[in-house]
């Protein structure tokens, strides 16, 4: 098998590039319903779906969980050498698998793509290191970074926060690992940055000054925005709401929550926001409710395609694999425009017991095959206008007449009220809930 970079070692040795091979194959190292080149409304799937993998726990994850240490074993963590020699390794791997499995993109934090030094040099002089290599890598294969963000919550200095720390000191630490992965972003030309606030929130309000801290982050995020731009950064900026895990109450709650902190801050021309399904499940939402919610407030830009399990309290971050989700999903990304910066992150992770690398090509497939069925069906209903007919239908008396006036705001509220000569049967049109979902079930039957 011919090797991706001279002199590399192979880290999947009998897996080759995974290509579509239909419905009808029982190959599980073959995609079923992903065809990249096929076009859907002018766009080819590849265009549509953007897939990237998720660096982080692809090729950083060992299946650790808190009641055990790890159960996966990766070749790239063993031979010669220190931290950054496993780093080169990884990097590899990282890009043998990325093509391998024919994704066009890749999302990491700055720490999984280089080890922490001892100071914040030694940092930023790994980091751009392993960045001058990635570089190289996507020259070779041209697979493309979506995003890069960095890891603020994982070391201890953040554990009362990053940007929103009660401890001035912790803050120029985090400038100066946002600020290298902004570089590193640019360098390998990202399309977006990621701002996950792992740490931004409370434990407790008995402790917590809760408005000076959003302040603290308002501010932070805008010194983070004109640092970008001033580098001749042109993507988009992203929040990813979670309302809780790891502290009790994190301030990017949901996009409903996000969406009215960038706009009192002034932020909303610069941030999107990048929407993980699992958070949404964590939130009290449906991963379609945050996604129509994005995008009917102009904010809608990235995806990070995972699931959560219903009967699990906290984040599993499984991979996508419910067509009825993914079709409701592509439904409300299509109506927004499609993806421009943003894309389909796996921010999803093989389970503690899967343990053959095998299992990693699996769950990527399956999920992109989640996501590809999701847009056929979806662009049939558009295509058809087998819901959206409906809903104009239903909402036609504010087309014309007394309703369209209303919707000017050409009626005051009592003028409004001496309208009200009519009750009985008002307002008890039907829904059609049951028949439309029905709908959906049809063309998700109908894939072919």
């Amino acid at each position: 098998m011919t090797k991706l970079f001279k002199g590399e070692r192979e880290y999947f040795p009998g897996v080759g590039r995974i290509s579509y091979e239909g419905p009808k194959s029982d190959n599980p190292l073959a995609f079923k319903y992903y065809d990249a080149g096929r076009k859907l409304g002018g766009k080819t799937m590849a265009e549509h779906l953007r897939f990237a993998v998720a660096y982080w726990h692809s090729f950083c994850a060992d299946g650790t969980d808190q009641f055990g240490t790890g159960t996966i074993e990766h070749p790239w963590d063993k031979g010669l050498g220190g931290p950054v020699a496993a780093a080169e390794r990884k990097l590899d791997a990282a890009f043998e698998f990325i093509t391998k499995l024919s994704a066009e993109y890749y999302c990491f934090h700055d720490r999984d793509l280089a080890p922490e030094g001892s100071t914040p040099a030694e940092s930023e002089k790994n980091l751009a290191h392993l960045v001058e290599l990635a570089a190289e890598r996507q020259k070779a294969t041209g697979v493309k970074l979506l995003w890069g963000t960095a890891n603020v919550f994982g070391n201890p200095r953040f554990m009362n926060g990053a940007a929103t720390n009660p401890d001035f000191a912790v803050l120029p630490l985090v400038a100066s690992q946002v600020k290298a992965a902004i570089d590193a972003t640019i360098a390998l030309g990202g399309s977006g940055y990621t701002f996950w606030g792992g740490r931004e929130g409370y434990m407790s309000l008995l402790n917590t000054d809760l408005a000076r801290e959003k302040e603290h982050l308002a501010t932070f995020l805008a010194m983070a925005r004109d640092y970008g731009r001033s580098r001749g950064f042109k993507g988009a900026f992203y929040i990813e709401p979670k309302p809780m895990e790891p502290t009790k109450h994190q301030y990017d709650f949901d996009v409903e929550t996000v969406a009215g902190f960038l706009r009192a801050h002034g932020l909303d021309k610069d941030f999107r926001i990048n929407i993980e399904a699992n958070h949404a499940e964590l939130a009290g939402h449906d991963f379609q409710h945050e996604l129509e919610t994005a995008v009917s407030m102009g904010l809608f830009g990235s995806v990070d395609a995972n699931r959560g399990d219903p009967r699990n309290g906290w984040d599993t971050d499984q991979f996508p694999n419910s067509l009825y989700e993914t079709t409701l999903a592509m439904m409300a990304i299509l109506k927004g425009g499609g993806f421009t910066t943003g894309g389909l992150n796996f921010d999803a992770k093989i389970r503690r017991n899967s343990v053959d690398p095998a299992d990693l090509f699996e769950a990527h497939i399956g999920g992109m095959d989640a996501f590809a069925a999701g847009l056929v069906a979806a662009s049939r209903i558009i295509e058809d206008k087998a819901l959206s007919s409906f809903i104009q239908a239903r909402y036609s008396s504010f087309d014309s007449g007394e309703g369209a006036k209303f919707e000017k705001g050409g009626i005051d509220l009592a003028g409004l009220a001496a309208m009200a000569n009519e009750y009985g049967k008002v307002g008890r049109t039907s829904g059609r809930q049951e028949r439309l979902e029905n709908i959906v079930n049809k063309y998700l039957l109908n894939l072919d």
